[in-house]
């Protein structure tokens, strides 16, 4: 699948960094039994239909001391611009880690049809482009927090990651090592990320 990121209604094109893919590989994991000839890649719809749906994510940040943190929040996946964003406050571990070292992993909370996006995650400093992530945000999950607003993101932070691979992983014994699947994202012109192991 290829697509390109396109920017929301209101938001200059400029705020949205176009990519190209995600695109479908074979991990790397000796041992697991993932080279065998039977594999064929999970395609990403599968990967996408899982991250729009999903409730809760687990979201992993380092600090500048290499401290891990992991704490689930509720999250957005926009499939059209391959992005996904989050709320946090302005002090909250989370926040102070990303301002250390931008690298970071979300992942849904599924543990048998697993999906962990690994990427650079940074606030969100351009306002028509926070609206539009509030805005998001307040249509997924109103439904089931009907006093959700924007005056409460407003006072926090949204913080968006920018994929650079991703992994899905079944974890059923007829599938894990036949459809173990990695995806890079990769801007125009750009090569792969480095480390592309499993």
């Amino acid at each position: 699948m290829q697509s390109s990121a396109r920017p929301p209604s209101g938001v200059p094109a400029a705020s949205v960094p176009t990519v190209v893919g995600p695109r479908a590989q074979r991990p790397h994991m000796p041992g697991y039994g993932v080279d065998t000839p039977a594999w064929t890649p999970l395609p990403w719809s599968w990967a996408a239909e899982r991250l729009v749906a999903n409730r809760s994510f687990w979201v992993v940040t380092v600090s500048a001391e290499g401290r891990p943190h992991a704490l689930p929040v509720w999250g957005v996946w926009d499939d059209e611009e391959l992005r996904f964003a989050f709320s946090c406050a302005p002090r909250a571990r989370k926040a102070r880690n990303l301002a250390a070292s931008p690298q970071a992993v979300v992942m849904v909370d599924d543990t048998v049809e697993c999906i962990s996006v690994e990427g650079r995650a940074a606030p969100v400093s351009d306002r028509a482009r926070a609206a539009c992530w509030t805005d998001r945000y307040l249509a997924k999950y109103r439904p089931i927090s009907p006093g959700l607003d924007a005056a409460f993101l407003d006072q926090n932070l949204i913080i968006e990651l920018e994929p650079e691979r991703a992994f899905g992983i079944v974890e059923r014994e007829e599938e894990f090592s036949t459809r173990a699947t990695r995806w890079v994202f990769t801007a125009p012109g750009e090569g792969e990320p480095e480390g592309l192991g499993g």
